[in-house]
């Protein structure tokens, strides 16, 4: 016996196909630029509705975040060429590459909320983990421009200057990207976006790496003049490692890693429904930042097809509300069976 549910075709706690095509669908050239970023859909699953609302939560932290990093990088150059610090030009790049992360990343959230299609039946979430590979990319530029700078600076010394200004710098860098980095971290993870919690870290980093502008700038305020190449081979160092664990990020993501914490609990969701006698098998997967599940459970072999049906959707209604992110699941009903039954034996060998 089969129940398999996707996201918007309705549960068993109330929902309707019936709805009206009351509205037109345009053509031409615009309503495809439309149709690209604005989902279409004629279901009004709350579980889209759900999907949607992250994406606009997704947006809106990004559109906040930028304007709050770029405004940091502005005064940050203004302060790089009044004290031609190579610290600070460092930290100053990796500010604009952090704050430049956020048009692909919103172009992907853009595109991820259109609905599935014949092509592509998991829908577009997976963009969001292409524009977490281009995060990572933009991260290694910035780390491989930054070291470069530095051992320019240590071939061709040069004094910092107005080195009061130049910490003051730092300080401002440093408050700007760890405001930022809270802000995406806490919102990546309440909305499932692994790619916007990998950016946070980013900026976090980057932060940290502003106060090392400060220790370049009191080095050089002591006389040492390759404080500030030093240092700025530091935030090099400190870039590859904010490298290597946003990559892991959307290494696991593109994987289909999950917590397996979240595992568990999807099982123990399953396993407290009445009905279901055991769990053989569960997975679950991201799509961009919703989760999606594929569980067989094991029913009483007596149990009609009609009961197994709403067993079916118990299920699935327990799963949506009690695993946060989740937004569809497929379930797989068997009869309390040994594994000798024929039916088992039809694709035993496939697994």
């Amino acid at each position: 016996m089969h129940a398999d549910k996707q996201a918007g075709t309705g549960h068993g706690h109330g929902h309707g196909h019936g709805h009206g095509h009351g509205h037109g669908h345009g053509h031409g050239f615009a309503a495809k630029v439309k149709e690209l970023f604005v989902p279409h859909s004629h279901d009004s699953s709350a579980r889209l509705d759900s999907a949607l609302e992250a994406s606009r939560e997704g947006l809106r932290c990004l559109k906040i975040s930028f304007a709050g990093l770029m405004l940091t990088a502005i005064i940050q150059t203004v302060i790089v060429v009044y004290t031609n610090s190579v610290a600070l030009l460092g930290d100053t790049l990796h500010n604009y590459a952090d704050a430049l992360t956020a048009i692909p990343l919103a172009i992907a959230f853009l595109v991820g909320r259109r609905v599935a299609t014949r092509a592509y039946t998991y829908g577009f979430g997976r963009a969001e983990d292409l524009a977490g590979i281009v995060v990572v990319v933009l991260i290694a530029a910035s780390s491989a421009y930054a070291g470069y700078e530095a051992v320019r600076r240590f071939i061709h010394p040069s004094d910092v200057r107005h080195v009061g200004v130049l910490i003051v710098a730092g300080v401002v860098g440093f408050l700007g990207n760890e405001v930022v980095a809270q802000y995406r971290i806490r919102t990546g993870r309440r909305i499932g976006s692994a790619a916007l919690v990998a950016d946070g870290l980013h900026a976090r980093t980057d932060g940290f790496t502003s106060l090392a502008v400060v220790l370049s700038a009191i080095g050089a305020w002591l006389g040492f003049r390759l404080a500030d190449p030093i240092v700025g081979l530091l935030i090099t160092v400190a870039i590859l490692f904010v490298l290597r664990d946003a990559a892991r990020e959307v290494y696991r993501r593109l994987m289909d890693a999950v917590d397996p914490a979240l595992v568990d609990q999807a099982e123990q969701i399953i396993r407290a429904t009445p009905g279901v006698v055991d769990v053989p098998g569960i997975r679950l997967r991201w799509i961009g930042h919703s989760l999606r599940a594929e569980a067989r459970i094991t029913v009483d072999s007596a149990t009609s097809l009609v009961d197994a049906h709403h067993l079916s959707h118990q299920v699935e209604h327990a799963l949506i509300h009690g695993v946060r992110r989740l937004t569809s699941a497929t379930i797989h009903i068997e009869p309390l069976v040994t594994d000798a039954s024929p039916a088992h034996q039809l694709v035993a060998h496939h697994h």
